[in-house]
């Protein structure tokens, strides 16, 4: 289905409020319209008329401007303002419409499209592209065919006065049509391709102000400013040539609309000499021409208008068909609450991009409550293994069973609603600290918030704070201690209090003190629920009900620390390793 389509799908439910705005619209274009025969009027029945006395032709010119008044003065205002106002709030409404599908679209796609995607280009397709779609409906489902119906009709008024001088008005529309199409076939392309490389400069831009501490540590200023600019060039090269294309269109196509005119006025002129015509009719027809050739330049201007409109479009339907790669089966169930048993059987695993398997062969049985820890060198596939509990990603190969039932027989909203995650780097939002907690539980009460802060030893911290519950972390907290968010994040895990919690390397970025204050946290939080914990520091895993230590994408070894360190394996290796390492610091 073309974008185009599918985006009138988004203008369906307000059809008929774009058909009173078109409707609207007429009256307000077609008002104007009775100036030339007004001033026909004047000039051959007022001003030249023989047979009329002065103080006739001055009673009958007041009539007649008054009636006008009257038209343009109370009723066009009141039109001008309901047309306008129609026109933007459909078009305001239906890009609310897209934005908010876009957004749920954003919530579903998967990590991997995000591995591969800048945060910036997907705000550029959702914040311009969309905004630029609006011209798509004010210009060409409203203004475009306001301005056909202005010249149709000023066409039909220029009939009734000569055939004639009316055939030489329209003469040159063919060559006008010609150079259209010529030119505006190529605009597309070209309005697509600066969209895009806007899109990069915008990608780039966010990336970059995120990574402002890193370029100012390696003093990479310099660098940057080339990569910018490199970026920078590419968008104006493409602004410049859709500009050289575009003038050279408005350069054709306003040559054609001011020799019509020309013409008119030659031919009139003769004909007026003849006798064949009035004064008041030559006067109407040149008043006319501005009629019919001031829409047909408005309609150049709309065609580049629309161009650009449909280029955003495109990109905003492309963007909205990337596919999802966690689909809800058709048939899934919601489990609702679940106990925690988690069996991994015969699970494999691959990227797409990825020769190799990143996991093979993993089974394993997990009892409900009970404590795994995994470990292993990096790389090893520890952080991927987890990641397939949620279903941030399926398995290529084998099953994942929540209480003997297959997570993906479930629907993944309802799976993940059973599950609790503290990561090494968790995202807060910019907001007050209440808000982050509140995300484990949007309707949790304020006592609740503080229930759960006290459970996380965040309490203490977050009372000492000017505003307390309501201070504002900033920007992914950056206004907070690395161990300050790893407790504002396990608070919120207490509030959704979930049956199976997922720790990876929560506390492998945090000091020793912070370390061991996130550890008692997290071993209260743990308590009868299934838990699964990737660590880097084994000294904060030996109290796990077992270890499982992961190599190349294989389970090599499965026990409790003593039983591990008994045997003398991987494990052993692993920890002599850290503590030598540690009483060297």
């Amino acid at each position: 289905m073309s974008s185009v389509k599918q985006y009138m799908k988004f203008v369906k439910p307000y059809k008929w409020k774009i058909f009173w705005t078109i409707m609207v619209g007429i009256i307000k274009f077609g008002i104007p319209l009775l100036m030339p025969l007004i001033l026909k009027y004047v000039i051959d029945e007022i001003i030249v008329a023989e047979g009329i006395s002065n103080a006739d032709k001055i009673n009958n010119l007041f009539w007649i401007m008054g009636i006008a008044f009257v038209v343009f003065l109370v009723l066009r205002p009141p039109i001008e303002y309901i047309r306008q106002y129609l026109a933007q709030w459909v078009g305001n409404k239906i890009l609310f419409d897209i934005r908010d599908k876009l957004f749920d679209h954003i919530q579903k796609l998967s990590l991997k499209f995000y591995s591969q995607t800048k945060t910036g280009e997907i705000i550029s397709r959702v914040i311009n592209d969309v905004e630029q779609t609006k011209n798509f409906v004010i210009t060409g489902l409203m203004n475009i065919w306001l301005d056909l119906i202005t010249i149709l009709i000023a066409i039909g008024l220029m009939l009734t006065m000569d055939v004639g001088l009316t055939i030489v008005s329209i003469i040159l529309f063919p060559l006008f049509g010609f150079s259209i199409k010529y030119f505006f076939s190529k605009l597309r392309r070209l309005t697509r391709e600066r969209s895009q490389a806007l899109a990069e400069v915008q990608g780039h831009l966010h990336e970059r102000i995120q990574g402002v501490p890193v370029t100012r540590s390696f003093a990479l200023e310099e660098y940057e400013q080339e990569q910018f600019e490199t970026r920078n060039r590419n968008f104006l090269d493409k602004a410049l040539h859709h500009t050289d294309w575009n003038a050279k269109t408005f350069a054709v196509t306003n040559t054609i609309t001011d020799l019509a005119p020309l013409l008119v006025i030659a031919f009139a002129g003769y004909q007026v000499i003849m006798g064949n015509v009035t004064i008041g009719t030559m006067v109407a027809f040149v008043g006319y021409l501005e009629r019919v050739y001031s829409p047909l330049r408005r309609l150049i201007n709309s065609s580049t208008t629309l161009v650009q409109a449909i280029a955003s479009i495109d990109r905003v339907f492309e963007f909205m068909n990337e596919k999802y790669d966690i689909v809800d089966k058709e048939n899934a169930i919601d489990p609702g609450r679940v106990k925690g048993s988690v069996d991994f059987r015969n699970v494999s695993f691959r990227y797409e991009d990825e020769t190799n398997p990143v996991l093979k062969d993993i089974n394993l049985n997990v009892r409900q409550g009970e404590t795994i820890a995994f470990v292993g060198m990096s790389g090893g596939g520890k952080s991927t293994l987890i990641s397939l509990i949620p279903r941030f990603y399926d398995v290529t190969g084998g099953a994942i069973q929540i209480d003997g039932i297959d997570i993906r027989d479930m629907k993944a909203r309802s799976l993940r609603n059973n599950i609790g995650m503290v990561l090494q780097d968790n995202v807060l939002f910019s907001e007050s600290i209440a808000m982050n907690i509140r995300m484990g539980n949007p309707d949790a009460t304020d006592e609740e918030v503080i229930a759960v802060a006290k459970a996380a030893n965040a309490h203490e911290f977050i009372t000492s704070l000017t505003n307390g519950y309501d201070t504002l972390v900033g920007e992914r907290g950056v206004k907070l201690s690395g161990g300050q968010k790893q407790r504002i994040a396990i608070a919120r895990v207490f509030l959704k209090n979930p049956p199976v919690l997922i720790f990876d390397e929560a506390t492998s970025a945090l000091d020793l003190e912070s370390e061991h204050l996130i550890q008692e946290t997290m071993e209260k939080l743990a308590s009868d629920r299934t838990t699964f914990i990737v660590a880097h520091r084994l000294a904060t895993i030996t109290h796990a009900d077992r270890i499982v230590v992961v190599e190349n994408g294989e389970i090599v070894e499965i026990g409790s620390h003593h039983e591990l360190m008994q045997k003398q394996g991987s494990y052993y290796d692993l920890y002599q390793i850290q503590n030598l390492d540690e009483k060297q610091v």
